[in-house]
């Protein structure tokens, strides 16, 4: 397992002490979460970012012209 240290400004510092110990985690386990939300929401915007413009081309730019198509 890596190290990484980072810089918190006092606010920031006092937040995530404040949400761990109201999660029962540690700070780095906070953190750790953090970075697996940040990766998840990163990967699924690069596959929107991908497949908008296929489904732009189906005329698929709400819920109801997928449903539409699909059912």
């Amino acid at each position: 397992m890596g190290t990484v240290t980072i810089r918190l400004d006092e606010k920031a510092d006092k937040e995530l002490s404040r949400l761990a110990k109201r999660l029962g985690k540690s700070r780095s386990e906070v953190v750790r979460d953090a970075i697996r939300g940040f990766e998840t929401r990163a990967r699924l915007d690069l596959i929107r970012r991908e497949l908008l413009p296929k489904a732009e081309a189906l005329g698929w730019l709400t819920d109801e012209d997928v449903f539409r198509d699909v059912s």
